[in-house]
């Protein structure tokens, strides 16, 4: 089967918050110089939704809040499966983990064995949905993805031991909120790092989540504020 690589797909993206009432930083790393979606550049971990995701045990669930701001704008209720991706993600880009001690039921995925293996269940808790933003018209790739903030708090093990990630990204590291821009980002990744800034030491959710919508059509700056929940 022919896989169409301009459809659009869902994604997810994890903002690991470190420090952030001091000297707050985030989890960074570089894309390959061959990689066909933002190749060099500096981002956050993250990528596509698998199908299997949408199946993969959460100790935690996401907030009913996040669960409604992820369902405005959106024909289905994607929330537990773009919080396990955004899990997924940062598991094998980074080796880092966000979960809760407890045993897997039945046989995970070979996506999640490892995890399974270290004694935990994947775990949304302290997750909080941050951005949305849909690639533009003529991409390589496009994605519609979501990126979520968590506190470096949640994370299970050494925050600074990146032994256990694949090679997907390049020079992992704690970039210093106050730096970050300096890197060479995308353009999408140094809006999100604006929002981040203006509330990186506010605990409490935001009003809004900001939702840049590119489309044939024309470029939107939306903002999401939740529905009610289905059901």
């Amino acid at each position: 089967m022919t896989v169409d690589k301009t459809a659009v797909r869902d994604a997810a993206t994890v903002i690991v918050l470190r420090d952030r009432m001091t000297t707050p930083s985030v989890l960074m790393g570089q894309r390959g110089a061959k990689a066909a979606f933002f190749p060099s550049k500096f981002v956050f971990p993250g990528g596509a939704v698998d199908a299997d995701d949408a199946g993969v045990p959460l100790a935690t669930p996401l907030s009913d809040l996040c669960r409604d701001r992820l369902l405005e704008a959106s024909e289905t209720d994607l929330s537990h499966a773009l919080a396990a991706a955004a899990i997924r993600e940062l598991w094998e880009e980074t080796g880092l983990l966000l979960g809760e001690p407890g045993d897997w039921p039945g046989t995970p995925h070979p996506d999640w064995q490892s995890f399974a293996d270290a004694g935990y269940l994947p775990s949304a808790l302290g997750m909080q949905f941050f951005f949305r933003a849909l690639t533009p018209p003529g991409r390589p790739r496009r994605f519609d993805a979501r990126f979520f903030l968590v506190d470096a708090d949640r994370i299970e093990g050494d925050l600074d031991d990146f032994s256990a990630a694949s090679e997907e990204l390049s020079h992992l590291q704690w970039v210093p909120l106050a730096e970050a821009r300096a890197l060479d980002l995308p353009f999408i990744t140094e809006v999100v790092l604006a929002e981040i800034a203006a509330c990186a030491r506010d605990l409490t959710p935001p009003a809004s989540i900001p939702f840049f919508k590119n489309n044939d059509e024309e470029s939107l700056f939306l903002r999401l504020r939740g529905v009610a929940p289905v059901g």
